[in-house]
């Protein structure tokens, strides 16, 4: 039996197994999301943006969406902007964005999340 999680492993996917880690990076992208939401709650309290409080959060939440970011790199897919995932088909990317259940798009390696196209 193969490991569905591998760490630190540049790879390519079979549809299956990019979808049998989704679970995973749904929870890991959700409890992300939901600590920066949190933390630009915080942000809003403040009427001067430029308060040191508010500058010391901001960089904790670079420091949540870099963990993420690296949480992903370890699993073998690529994460493309905030909260999105490509895995690496051979043939282009099986791509995803937090909050989508399931992947059900792909675009070549050319095109980015704008080229996205339904798997059939």
């Amino acid at each position: 039996m193969e490991n569905v999680v591998e760490i630190n492993r540049k790879r390519t996917f079979s549809l299956t197994e990019a979808r049998d880690l989704l679970p995973l990076i749904y929870r890991m992208t959700e409890d992300s999301s939901r600590e920066v939401r949190a933390l630009l709650n915080r942000i809003d309290a403040f009427s001067d943006k430029t308060h040191p409080t508010v500058v010391g959060i901001e960089a904790e939440i670079n420091s949540v969406i870099d963990r993420w970011q690296i949480k992903i790199e370890k699993l073998g897919a690529d994460p493309k902007g905030l909260w999105m995932a490509d895995f690496d088909n051979g043939e282009g990317y099986y791509c995803w964005k937090f909050p989508e259940n399931e992947i059900n798009h792909w675009h070549g390696y050319q095109d980015g999340f704008s080229g996205r196209i339904v798997i059939e």
